[in-house]
């Protein structure tokens, strides 16, 4: 019997799981599909750990991360939690920690932007109508 196994997601399908420490990294570039097949792999006597950033997603922008959408499926499922790291969880170098939380701060001006750009098309829109 293995010890350690390390195995692509594409030979997870048809297998269970059971007695097992399984960890899958890098989740935030599954698909949905991916993360389903992955999730109800899972046997008995079986614990998963599953790791992603989903600011590093690799996936074509039509494609919804896996892991994104697991975060909002089972966010209210027992036995199922979520633990979030942030700037100041950062073990590199100090100045990793300031370069997201740029990123981070540049990611929501940009967001209220958009926002704001989206409201004054709408005005614009009505105001056309209303002539």
């Amino acid at each position: 019997r293995n010890v350690i196994e390390v195995a692509p997601l594409a030979y997870m399908r048809g297998r269970t799981l059971n007695d097992a420490f399984i960890i899958l990294d890098e989740s935030q570039n599954t698909t949905i599909e991916q993360m389903k097949m992955f999730l109800t792999r899972i046997g008995f006597n079986s614990k998963a750990v599953i790791t992603g950033d989903i600011t590093q997603i690799d996936l074509p922008r039509s494609t919804k991360s896996g892991l994104r959408h697991a975060i909002e499926v089972l966010a209210e499922v027992d036995e199922i939690s979520f633990n979030f790291f942030h700037s100041e969880d950062v073990v590199r170098h100090p100045v990793v920690a300031r370069i997201v939380n740029a990123y981070e701060a540049w990611e929501a001006a940009d967001q209220k932007r958009k926002a704001e750009l989206a409201a004054e098309r709408k005005r614009e829109a009505q105001e056309q109508e209303q002539k």
